[in-house]
Protein backbone atom coordinates (compact mmCIF):
# COMPACT_ATOMS: atom_id res chain seq x y z
CA UNK A 1 0.00 0.00 0.00
CA UNK A 2 1.66 3.49 -0.77
CA UNK A 3 1.06 5.65 2.33
CA UNK A 4 2.44 8.66 0.69
CA UNK A 5 -0.35 8.18 -1.76
CA UNK A 6 -3.31 7.72 0.14
CA UNK A 7 -2.57 10.74 2.12
CA UNK A 8 -2.61 12.95 -0.66
CA UNK A 9 -5.78 11.32 -1.80
CA UNK A 10 -7.37 11.79 1.59
CA UNK A 11 -6.40 15.63 1.66
CA UNK A 12 -6.90 18.55 -0.41
CA UNK A 13 -10.58 19.91 -0.51
CA UNK A 14 -12.13 18.15 3.04
CA UNK A 15 -9.86 21.14 4.67
CA UNK A 16 -13.06 23.58 4.33
CA UNK A 17 -16.31 23.46 6.40
CA UNK A 18 -19.84 23.14 4.38
CA UNK A 19 -21.53 26.56 5.31
CA UNK A 20 -19.42 28.69 8.28
CA UNK A 21 -17.52 27.75 11.33
CA UNK A 22 -20.10 28.82 13.37
CA UNK A 23 -22.84 26.98 11.49
CA UNK A 24 -20.89 23.90 11.51
CA UNK A 25 -20.96 24.06 15.44
CA UNK A 26 -24.36 25.19 16.14
CA UNK A 27 -25.14 21.73 13.89
CA UNK A 28 -22.58 19.71 16.29
CA UNK A 29 -24.09 21.21 19.26
CA UNK A 30 -28.17 20.88 18.40
CA UNK A 31 -27.26 17.10 17.62
CA UNK A 32 -25.28 16.33 20.35
CA UNK A 33 -28.02 17.79 22.37
CA UNK A 34 -30.27 15.47 21.47
CA UNK A 35 -27.99 12.59 21.04
CA UNK A 36 -28.11 13.25 25.22
CA UNK A 37 -31.81 13.16 25.49
CA UNK A 38 -32.00 10.07 22.98
CA UNK A 39 -29.77 8.10 25.60
CA UNK A 40 -31.16 9.31 28.39
CA UNK A 41 -34.62 8.16 27.22
CA UNK A 42 -33.12 5.01 26.56
CA UNK A 43 -31.12 4.24 29.85
CA UNK A 44 -33.63 5.76 32.20
CA UNK A 45 -35.22 2.12 33.00
CA UNK A 46 -31.88 0.56 34.06
CA UNK A 47 -32.42 2.57 37.60
CA UNK A 48 -36.40 1.01 37.46
CA UNK A 49 -35.20 -2.47 37.67
CA UNK A 50 -35.48 -2.80 40.97
CA UNK A 51 -39.08 -1.01 41.64
CA UNK A 52 -40.34 -2.70 38.04
CA UNK A 53 -39.17 -6.09 39.80
CA UNK A 54 -40.61 -5.39 42.80
CA UNK A 55 -44.16 -4.25 41.84
CA UNK A 56 -44.34 -6.77 39.07
CA UNK A 57 -42.20 -9.91 39.90
CA UNK A 58 -40.21 -9.58 36.28
CA UNK A 59 -37.62 -11.92 35.59
CA UNK A 60 -34.21 -10.94 34.62
CA UNK A 61 -34.87 -12.06 30.91
CA UNK A 62 -37.89 -9.76 30.93
CA UNK A 63 -35.84 -6.41 32.09
CA UNK A 64 -33.31 -6.77 29.75
CA UNK A 65 -35.97 -7.33 27.22
CA UNK A 66 -37.09 -3.72 27.95
CA UNK A 67 -33.87 -2.54 27.24
CA UNK A 68 -33.50 -4.59 24.26
CA UNK A 69 -36.51 -3.78 22.68
CA UNK A 70 -35.28 0.05 22.22
CA UNK A 71 -32.34 -1.61 20.48
CA UNK A 72 -34.12 -3.89 18.48
CA UNK A 73 -36.79 -1.40 16.81
CA UNK A 74 -33.50 1.24 16.33
CA UNK A 75 -32.03 -1.63 14.04
CA UNK A 76 -35.49 -2.63 11.97
CA UNK A 77 -35.96 0.91 11.59
CA UNK A 78 -32.28 2.51 10.70
CA UNK A 79 -31.95 1.86 7.21
CA UNK A 80 -35.39 2.84 5.84
CA UNK A 81 -35.13 5.98 8.03
CA UNK A 82 -31.29 6.63 6.34
CA UNK A 83 -32.55 6.80 2.93
CA UNK A 84 -35.24 8.50 3.51
CA UNK A 85 -32.63 11.19 5.03
CA UNK A 86 -29.86 10.72 2.54
CA UNK A 87 -32.68 11.50 -0.48
CA UNK A 88 -34.51 13.91 1.83
CA UNK A 89 -34.08 16.32 4.40
CA UNK A 90 -31.57 15.25 6.82
CA UNK A 91 -32.71 18.29 9.55
CA UNK A 92 -36.91 17.02 8.70
CA UNK A 93 -36.36 13.63 9.27
CA UNK A 94 -34.18 14.39 12.67
CA UNK A 95 -36.99 16.77 13.95
CA UNK A 96 -39.80 13.75 13.46
CA UNK A 97 -37.41 11.42 15.30
CA UNK A 98 -37.17 13.72 18.30
CA UNK A 99 -41.18 14.28 18.32
CA UNK A 100 -41.75 10.29 18.01
CA UNK A 101 -39.30 8.85 20.66
CA UNK A 102 -39.84 11.79 22.98
CA UNK A 103 -44.16 11.03 23.08
CA UNK A 104 -43.24 7.69 23.28
CA UNK A 105 -40.88 8.15 26.11
CA UNK A 106 -43.62 10.04 27.88
CA UNK A 107 -46.41 7.32 27.16
CA UNK A 108 -44.14 4.88 29.36
CA UNK A 109 -45.67 6.41 32.85
CA UNK A 110 -49.04 5.18 31.64
CA UNK A 111 -48.55 1.35 31.56
CA UNK A 112 -50.29 -0.59 33.15
CA UNK A 113 -48.93 -3.91 32.58
CA UNK A 114 -45.31 -5.35 31.47
CA UNK A 115 -47.20 -6.27 27.76
CA UNK A 116 -47.47 -1.93 27.43
CA UNK A 117 -44.63 -1.33 28.63
CA UNK A 118 -42.62 -2.97 26.46
CA UNK A 119 -44.59 -1.99 23.60
CA UNK A 120 -44.02 1.97 24.24
CA UNK A 121 -40.22 1.02 25.11
CA UNK A 122 -40.53 -0.44 21.07
CA UNK A 123 -42.11 2.76 20.43
CA UNK A 124 -39.17 4.36 21.76
CA UNK A 125 -36.99 3.04 19.73
CA UNK A 126 -39.05 3.13 16.36
CA UNK A 127 -38.54 6.95 16.28
CA UNK A 128 -34.68 6.74 17.56
CA UNK A 129 -34.42 4.62 14.63
CA UNK A 130 -31.67 6.43 12.00
CA UNK A 131 -31.08 9.23 14.57
CA UNK A 132 -27.43 7.84 15.23
CA UNK A 133 -26.59 7.93 11.85
CA UNK A 134 -28.43 10.95 10.21
CA UNK A 135 -26.77 12.84 13.08
CA UNK A 136 -23.46 11.35 12.08
CA UNK A 137 -23.57 11.99 8.47
CA UNK A 138 -24.82 15.72 9.14
CA UNK A 139 -21.48 16.12 11.52
CA UNK A 140 -19.08 14.55 8.77
CA UNK A 141 -20.63 16.61 6.07
CA UNK A 142 -20.55 20.26 8.18
CA UNK A 143 -16.94 19.56 9.02
CA UNK A 144 -13.29 19.08 7.72
CA UNK A 145 -12.20 15.49 7.16
CA UNK A 146 -9.10 16.28 9.59
CA UNK A 147 -11.68 16.81 12.67
CA UNK A 148 -14.22 14.40 12.36
CA UNK A 149 -12.75 11.26 14.13
CA UNK A 150 -12.27 13.30 17.41
CA UNK A 151 -16.21 15.14 16.51
CA UNK A 152 -17.70 12.06 16.24
CA UNK A 153 -16.27 10.18 19.22
CA UNK A 154 -17.60 13.22 21.07
CA UNK A 155 -20.73 13.14 19.13
CA UNK A 156 -21.22 9.47 20.30
CA UNK A 157 -19.83 10.31 24.00
CA UNK A 158 -22.86 12.31 24.67
CA UNK A 159 -24.50 8.67 24.34
CA UNK A 160 -22.41 7.93 27.12
CA UNK A 161 -23.37 11.47 28.98
CA UNK A 162 -26.95 10.36 28.13
CA UNK A 163 -26.73 7.75 29.62
CA UNK A 164 -25.46 8.70 33.09
CA UNK A 165 -28.46 11.17 33.03
CA UNK A 166 -31.12 8.73 32.35
CA UNK A 167 -29.25 6.24 35.03
CA UNK A 168 -29.37 9.25 37.60
CA UNK A 169 -32.33 11.09 37.02
CA UNK A 170 -34.35 7.67 36.97
CA UNK A 171 -33.17 6.62 39.93
CA UNK A 172 -33.51 9.98 41.70
CA UNK A 173 -37.41 10.79 40.37
CA UNK A 174 -38.48 7.10 41.09
CA UNK A 175 -37.26 7.60 44.87
CA UNK A 176 -39.68 10.83 45.71
CA UNK A 177 -42.11 10.91 42.79
CA UNK A 178 -42.30 6.77 41.46
CA UNK A 179 -41.28 5.06 38.91
CA UNK A 180 -44.14 6.39 36.64
CA UNK A 181 -42.74 10.04 37.20
CA UNK A 182 -39.45 9.38 35.81
CA UNK A 183 -41.13 8.53 32.24
CA UNK A 184 -42.90 11.46 32.20
CA UNK A 185 -39.82 14.00 33.29
CA UNK A 186 -37.49 12.68 30.58
CA UNK A 187 -39.29 12.81 27.91
CA UNK A 188 -40.07 16.81 27.40
CA UNK A 189 -36.49 17.94 27.21
CA UNK A 190 -36.82 16.30 23.55
CA UNK A 191 -39.62 18.39 22.59
CA UNK A 192 -38.00 21.19 22.65
CA UNK A 193 -34.92 20.07 21.08
CA UNK A 194 -36.59 18.93 18.24
CA UNK A 195 -38.46 21.85 17.28
CA UNK A 196 -35.14 24.11 17.73
CA UNK A 197 -33.38 21.86 15.47
CA UNK A 198 -35.10 23.34 12.43
CA UNK A 199 -32.74 26.22 12.75
CA UNK A 200 -29.88 23.83 11.72
CA UNK A 201 -28.69 24.01 8.05
CA UNK A 202 -28.73 20.79 6.29
CA UNK A 203 -26.31 19.93 3.37
CA UNK A 204 -27.14 19.38 -0.20
CA UNK A 205 -28.60 16.00 -1.35
CA UNK A 206 -25.18 14.52 -3.57
CA UNK A 207 -25.86 13.35 -6.56
CA UNK A 208 -25.31 9.44 -7.30
CA UNK A 209 -24.23 7.39 -9.75
CA UNK A 210 -26.71 5.73 -11.43
CA UNK A 211 -26.18 2.09 -9.64
CA UNK A 212 -26.39 4.00 -6.46
CA UNK A 213 -29.02 5.41 -7.29
CA UNK A 214 -31.10 2.23 -8.31
CA UNK A 215 -29.37 0.50 -5.18
CA UNK A 216 -31.16 3.34 -2.58
CA UNK A 217 -34.65 3.78 -3.60
CA UNK A 218 -36.47 1.02 -1.37
CA UNK A 219 -35.39 -0.55 1.74
CA UNK A 220 -34.74 -4.22 -0.07
CA UNK A 221 -32.94 -2.90 -2.96
CA UNK A 222 -31.21 -1.15 -0.36
CA UNK A 223 -30.92 -4.45 1.68
CA UNK A 224 -29.24 -5.90 -0.78
CA UNK A 225 -27.11 -3.44 -1.98
CA UNK A 226 -26.00 -3.35 1.61
CA UNK A 227 -24.76 -6.88 1.51
CA UNK A 228 -22.84 -6.61 -2.11
CA UNK A 229 -21.19 -3.61 0.22
CA UNK A 230 -19.75 -6.03 3.10
CA UNK A 231 -18.50 -8.46 0.72
CA UNK A 232 -17.40 -5.98 -1.30
CA UNK A 233 -15.56 -3.78 1.13
CA UNK A 234 -14.46 -6.34 3.78
CA UNK A 235 -13.52 -3.28 5.92
CA UNK A 236 -16.65 -2.70 7.13
CA UNK A 237 -18.06 -6.06 7.83
CA UNK A 238 -15.23 -6.52 9.95
CA UNK A 239 -15.76 -3.08 11.47
CA UNK A 240 -19.60 -3.81 11.96
CA UNK A 241 -18.77 -7.28 13.98
CA UNK A 242 -16.11 -5.76 16.16
CA UNK A 243 -18.23 -2.89 17.14
CA UNK A 244 -21.77 -5.21 17.86
CA UNK A 245 -18.78 -7.16 19.96
CA UNK A 246 -17.73 -4.56 21.94
CA UNK A 247 -21.33 -3.16 22.73
CA UNK A 248 -22.39 -6.77 24.14
CA UNK A 249 -19.82 -5.52 26.62
CA UNK A 250 -21.28 -1.81 27.73
CA UNK A 251 -25.04 -2.68 27.25
CA UNK A 252 -24.49 -5.34 29.72
CA UNK A 253 -22.66 -3.87 32.12
CA UNK A 254 -24.43 -0.53 31.78
CA UNK A 255 -27.91 -1.89 31.83
CA UNK A 256 -26.86 -4.50 34.77
CA UNK A 257 -24.61 -2.97 36.98
CA UNK A 258 -27.57 -0.85 39.58
CA UNK A 259 -28.78 -4.34 39.82
CA UNK A 260 -25.42 -5.84 40.80
CA UNK A 261 -24.75 -3.17 43.30
CA UNK A 262 -28.07 -3.03 45.11
CA UNK A 263 -28.48 -7.08 45.15
CA UNK A 264 -24.50 -7.82 45.84
CA UNK A 265 -23.66 -4.94 47.87
CA UNK A 266 -26.79 -4.26 49.29
CA UNK A 267 -26.38 -0.39 47.57
CA UNK A 268 -30.07 1.10 48.15
CA UNK A 269 -31.54 1.77 44.23
CA UNK A 270 -30.99 5.62 44.12
CA UNK A 271 -27.30 5.56 45.38
CA UNK A 272 -26.52 2.17 43.31
CA UNK A 273 -27.71 4.44 40.51
CA UNK A 274 -25.51 7.23 41.27
CA UNK A 275 -22.62 4.96 41.76
CA UNK A 276 -23.23 3.01 37.78
CA UNK A 277 -23.74 6.80 36.71
CA UNK A 278 -20.25 7.63 37.41
CA UNK A 279 -18.91 4.14 35.64
CA UNK A 280 -20.59 5.50 32.85
CA UNK A 281 -19.43 8.71 32.83
CA UNK A 282 -15.96 6.98 32.52
CA UNK A 283 -17.16 5.62 29.63
CA UNK A 284 -18.26 8.79 27.92
CA UNK A 285 -14.82 10.55 28.90
CA UNK A 286 -12.87 7.00 27.85
CA UNK A 287 -15.01 7.47 24.00
CA UNK A 288 -13.57 10.88 23.73
CA UNK A 289 -10.09 10.16 24.55
CA UNK A 290 -9.70 6.73 23.10
CA UNK A 291 -11.33 8.83 19.77
CA UNK A 292 -8.40 11.53 19.96
CA UNK A 293 -5.97 8.76 20.32
CA UNK A 294 -7.23 6.60 17.45
CA UNK A 295 -7.11 9.95 15.23
CA UNK A 296 -3.35 10.89 16.37
CA UNK A 297 -2.44 6.80 15.70
CA UNK A 298 -3.84 6.77 12.48
CA UNK A 299 -2.15 10.25 11.26
CA UNK A 300 0.54 8.48 9.37
CA UNK A 301 -0.02 5.09 8.58
CA UNK A 302 -4.33 4.96 8.82
CA UNK A 303 -4.42 0.91 9.94
CA UNK A 304 -2.74 1.57 12.91
CA UNK A 305 -5.87 3.13 14.70
CA UNK A 306 -7.52 -0.10 14.48
CA UNK A 307 -4.66 -1.96 15.95
CA UNK A 308 -4.83 0.72 18.90
CA UNK A 309 -8.45 0.19 18.94
CA UNK A 310 -7.85 -3.76 18.92
CA UNK A 311 -5.90 -3.88 21.98
CA UNK A 312 -7.61 -1.40 24.12
CA UNK A 313 -10.55 -3.89 23.67
CA UNK A 314 -8.66 -6.67 24.89
CA UNK A 315 -6.99 -4.44 28.07
CA UNK A 316 -11.31 -4.00 28.84
CA UNK A 317 -11.70 -7.63 28.82
CA UNK A 318 -9.01 -8.12 31.25
CA UNK A 319 -10.04 -5.82 33.80
CA UNK A 320 -13.41 -6.49 33.40
CA UNK A 321 -13.68 -10.15 34.25
CA UNK A 322 -11.43 -9.01 37.42
CA UNK A 323 -13.46 -6.55 38.28
CA UNK A 324 -16.56 -9.23 38.34
CA UNK A 325 -14.65 -12.42 39.31
CA UNK A 326 -12.32 -11.40 41.55
CA UNK A 327 -13.20 -13.79 44.53
CA UNK A 328 -14.21 -16.62 41.64
CA UNK A 329 -10.91 -16.53 41.08
CA UNK A 330 -9.71 -16.67 44.36
CA UNK A 331 -8.48 -13.26 45.07
CA UNK A 332 -9.27 -11.14 47.95
CA UNK A 333 -10.08 -7.28 46.67
CA UNK A 334 -12.54 -4.73 48.38
CA UNK A 335 -15.32 -2.95 47.94
CA UNK A 336 -13.20 0.35 46.87
CA UNK A 337 -10.99 -1.36 44.87
CA UNK A 338 -13.64 -3.62 43.16
CA UNK A 339 -14.94 -0.22 42.00
CA UNK A 340 -12.02 1.50 40.98
CA UNK A 341 -11.57 -1.40 38.88
CA UNK A 342 -15.03 -0.91 37.30
CA UNK A 343 -14.09 2.24 36.70
CA UNK A 344 -11.21 1.45 34.82
CA UNK A 345 -12.92 -0.87 32.81
CA UNK A 346 -15.63 1.44 31.78
CA UNK A 347 -13.29 3.83 30.77
CA UNK A 348 -11.29 1.52 28.25
CA UNK A 349 -14.54 -0.48 27.39
CA UNK A 350 -16.05 2.50 25.05
CA UNK A 351 -13.15 2.60 23.06
CA UNK A 352 -14.79 1.75 19.71
CA UNK A 353 -17.60 4.23 20.19
CA UNK A 354 -15.67 6.97 17.83
CA UNK A 355 -13.23 5.06 15.36
CA UNK A 356 -15.41 2.75 13.99
CA UNK A 357 -18.27 4.98 13.01
CA UNK A 358 -15.73 7.41 11.38
CA UNK A 359 -13.90 4.27 9.73
CA UNK A 360 -16.93 3.25 8.45
CA UNK A 361 -17.95 6.47 6.81
CA UNK A 362 -14.27 7.06 5.52
CA UNK A 363 -14.51 3.73 3.03
CA UNK A 364 -18.33 4.89 1.53
CA UNK A 365 -19.70 7.07 -0.93
CA UNK A 366 -20.00 10.63 0.14
CA UNK A 367 -23.46 10.16 -1.33
CA UNK A 368 -24.76 7.90 0.96
CA UNK A 369 -22.83 8.47 4.34
CA UNK A 370 -26.10 8.07 6.36
CA UNK A 371 -27.53 4.85 4.54
CA UNK A 372 -23.32 3.61 5.21
CA UNK A 373 -23.39 5.03 9.02
CA UNK A 374 -26.90 3.26 9.35
CA UNK A 375 -25.27 0.09 8.71
CA UNK A 376 -22.77 -0.17 11.25
CA UNK A 377 -25.68 1.10 13.67
CA UNK A 378 -27.68 -1.69 12.33
CA UNK A 379 -25.07 -4.23 13.88
CA UNK A 380 -24.68 -2.41 16.68
CA UNK A 381 -27.82 -1.64 18.33
CA UNK A 382 -29.43 -5.52 17.00
CA UNK A 383 -25.86 -7.25 17.69
CA UNK A 384 -24.80 -5.47 20.42
CA UNK A 385 -26.90 -2.97 22.12
CA UNK A 386 -30.06 -5.38 22.08
CA UNK A 387 -27.57 -8.89 22.58
CA UNK A 388 -26.00 -7.21 25.75
CA UNK A 389 -28.63 -7.07 28.29
CA UNK A 390 -30.39 -10.33 26.89
CA UNK A 391 -27.69 -12.47 27.28
CA UNK A 392 -26.78 -10.82 30.72
CA UNK A 393 -30.56 -11.43 31.83
CA UNK A 394 -30.15 -14.92 30.30
CA UNK A 395 -26.96 -15.90 32.06
CA UNK A 396 -28.26 -14.21 35.14
CA UNK A 397 -31.32 -16.40 35.50
CA UNK A 398 -29.59 -19.45 34.95
CA UNK A 399 -26.22 -18.73 36.96
CA UNK A 400 -26.04 -15.42 38.89
CA UNK A 401 -25.89 -12.11 38.05
CA UNK A 402 -22.12 -11.59 39.34
CA UNK A 403 -21.48 -14.92 37.20
CA UNK A 404 -23.36 -12.96 34.03
CA UNK A 405 -21.31 -10.06 34.13
CA UNK A 406 -17.67 -11.71 34.71
CA UNK A 407 -18.46 -13.65 31.59
CA UNK A 408 -19.97 -10.98 28.88
CA UNK A 409 -16.35 -9.32 28.86
CA UNK A 410 -14.95 -12.33 26.75
CA UNK A 411 -17.01 -10.43 23.95
CA UNK A 412 -14.12 -7.83 23.63
CA UNK A 413 -11.86 -10.95 22.40
CA UNK A 414 -14.35 -11.36 19.12
CA UNK A 415 -14.15 -7.34 18.97
CA UNK A 416 -10.27 -7.39 18.71
CA UNK A 417 -9.84 -10.42 16.87
CA UNK A 418 -12.13 -8.36 13.68
CA UNK A 419 -10.54 -4.93 14.34
CA UNK A 420 -7.11 -7.10 13.50
CA UNK A 421 -8.69 -8.47 10.23
CA UNK A 422 -10.11 -5.49 9.18
CA UNK A 423 -6.79 -3.66 9.59
CA UNK A 424 -5.79 -5.40 6.31
CA UNK A 425 -7.85 -4.03 4.06
CA UNK A 426 -8.78 -0.72 5.45
CA UNK A 427 -6.24 1.81 3.58
CA UNK A 428 -6.94 -0.11 0.16
CA UNK A 429 -10.71 0.70 0.82
CA UNK A 430 -10.03 3.89 2.24
CA UNK A 431 -8.33 4.89 -0.64
CA UNK A 432 -11.07 3.55 -3.39
CA UNK A 433 -14.26 5.32 -1.32
CA UNK A 434 -11.83 8.72 -1.80
CA UNK A 435 -11.15 7.61 -5.62
CA UNK A 436 -14.78 7.73 -6.39
CA UNK A 437 -15.46 10.56 -4.92
CA UNK A 438 -13.18 12.58 -6.85
CA UNK A 439 -15.19 10.36 -9.79
CA UNK A 440 -18.32 12.15 -8.79
CA UNK A 441 -16.59 15.54 -8.36
CA UNK A 442 -15.74 15.33 -12.23
CA UNK A 443 -19.57 14.26 -13.03
CA UNK A 444 -22.42 16.85 -14.02
CA UNK A 445 -23.05 19.41 -10.98
CA UNK A 446 -26.67 18.97 -9.92
CA UNK A 447 -25.90 22.10 -7.36
CA UNK A 448 -25.00 25.23 -10.06
CA UNK A 449 -23.98 28.66 -8.73
CA UNK A 450 -23.99 29.40 -5.19
CA UNK A 451 -24.43 25.82 -4.27
CA UNK A 452 -21.32 24.76 -5.78
CA UNK A 453 -18.87 25.60 -2.78
CA UNK A 454 -21.16 23.60 -0.42
CA UNK A 455 -21.16 20.36 -2.46
CA UNK A 456 -17.26 20.43 -2.94
CA UNK A 457 -17.04 20.84 0.97
CA UNK A 458 -18.80 16.98 0.68
CA UNK A 459 -16.03 15.22 -1.33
Amino acid sequence: MNTAALREATQGREDGYLFSRGQAWFAFAMTIGLMMVDYIDRQVIVSLFPYLKAEWALSDKQLGGLVSAVSVTVALGAIPVALLADRGSRVRSVVVMGLVWSLASISCMFSRGYGQLLAARAMVGLGEAGYGSVGAALIASHFPARLRGALLAGFFASASVGSVLGVLLGGMIAARFGWQAAFGVVGVPGLVLALLYLKVRDYPTVKLTPRLDRATRSTRSAAGAIAQALIRTRTMLWLCVAGAAQLVVVSAIWSWLPSFLHRVHGVVPEKAAMSAALVVLCGALGSVVWGAVADRAGRHRPRTKLYVVALLCMASMLVLVLAFGASRLGLAIGAQTQFALLAVGGFLMTCTVGPLPAAVIDVIHPGIRATGASVISLFQNLFGLAAGPLVAGFLSDAWTLEHALMTVPVFSVLAAGALLVAARTYESDLLRAREAAEASEHAEDPYPGSARPAREALA
